[in-house]
C-alpha cells in the first residue's frame, strides 16, 4: 500500500521507478513529475511527501482509503490541479471507487467547481479509463431513473432559495430548484453520502465557507460522522492547504456542536 501511494503521491515515472509494478498496469504516456524531478527541485518536499503524506496521513484510521481518495480527487478537481489527476484517479479506482462513481464525481463537481474543471478532469479520466479497459457499459446512464425526492425536506430548502435567491437572480433559482436538487442530487450513480462528501470538500478546497454550514449538515444527514468530518479536514490540509482548512474549522466546529447528540 505504501509503495503504491508513493508512486501516486509523487507521480513517479514508470520508466524511472520499475519497482512500482501496480503502476505499470496502467502506464501514462507522459508522467508529469517523477520522484527524481522532486528531489532535484525540493529534497524537503520529497522528504515530507514520503514521511508525512505517505507514511502518516494516508495510513491514519479516521477514514477508509476509499474516502481519502474520494476527498483527494474532489479537492484536485475543485482546484483544477491537473498534474495529479491521473495518479489519483488510478489510486481511487484501486481503492474501491467504481468507474461509474468517478464519472459521477466529475459530473457533480461541474456544478460545484465549474464546467471547465470538470472537462479538464474528463481529458485525463478518458485516458485512465482507456488504459483500464473501462467501456461505456461501466459508465452511468445519461438519464437514469432518479432516486426518490424527500419532498418534506426539500420544501424547506426550496422555500429558502425562493426567498433569498429568486429576487436577485430568478435564473439561478430556477436551475437550483430544478436541475441541481431535483436531478443531479438524485442521480443513483453516486450515494448521497458521497455527493455530500465531495460537495463539502469542493467548498472547503476553494475557500467557500459560506456554503459549508448547509452542506455539512446535509452531509451528516446523509451519513457522514463527526469524526469523519474532522478527518476530512486533516486530509484537506495537505491537498487544499492549511489556510482553507483553518478558514473552515470554525464553521465545521459550529455545525458539529449544534447537531443533536
Amino acid at each position: 500500500m505504501k509503495q503504491h501511494l508513493a508512486a501516486t503521491a509523487l507521480s513517479v515515472s514508470l520508466a524511472t521507478a520499475p519497482a512500482f509494478a501496480d503502476d505499470r498496469k496502467y502506464p501514462l504516456a507522459n508522467p508529469p513529475v517523477t520522484a527524481q524531478d522532486m528531489m532535484s527541485v525540493s529534497p524537503a518536499l520529497a522528504k515530507y511527501t514520503n514521511t508525512a503524506l505517505i507514511g502518516d496521513l494516508w495510513e491514519r484510521p479516521g477514514l477508509t482509503p476509499r474516502d481519502r481518495s474520494v476527498i483527494t480527487v474532489a479537492a484536485l478537481i475543485a482546484r483544477n490541479q491537473t498534474v495529479e489527476f491521473a495518479h489519483h484517479f488510478n489510486l481511487a479506482l484501486d481503492n474501491g471507487v467504481k468507474p461509474s462513481e468517478l464519472s459521477e464525481i466529475i459530473t457533480h463537481l461541474a456544478f460545484y467547481s465549474g464546467w471547465a474543471n470538470a472537462t479538464a478532469a474528463v481529458a485525463v479520466a478518458k485516458d485512465v479509463f482507456a488504459a483500464r479497459g473501462v467501456g461505456p457499459d461501466k459508465l452511468p446512464e445519461a438519464s437514469p431513473s432518479l432516486l426518490p425526492l424527500d419532498g418534506e425536506k426539500d420544501a424547506s430548502r426550496q422555500s429558502t432559495v425562493e426567498q433569498t435567491v429568486t429576487p436577485t437572480s430568478p435564473g439561478v433559482a430556477h436551475f437550483t430548484n430544478g436541475l441541481l436538487f431535483k436531478d443531479v442530487w438524485l442521480r443513483p450513480g453516486l450515494a448521497p453520502r458521497d455527493r455530500s462528501l465531495i460537495t463539502v470538500t469542493s467548498l472547503i478546497a476553494n475557500g467557500q465557507v459560506a456554503q459549508v454550514t448547509y452542506h455539512l449538515n446535509r452531509a451528516m444527514d446523509n451519513g457522514i460522522k463527526p469524526e469523519e468530518a474532522s478527518e476530512m479536514l486533516t486530509q484537506l490540509a495537505f491537498y487544499a492547504g492549511w489556510p482553507n482548512v483553518f478558514s473552515a474549522l470554525p464553521v465545521v466546529k459550529d455545525v458539529i456542536d449544534k447537531r443533536p447528540s
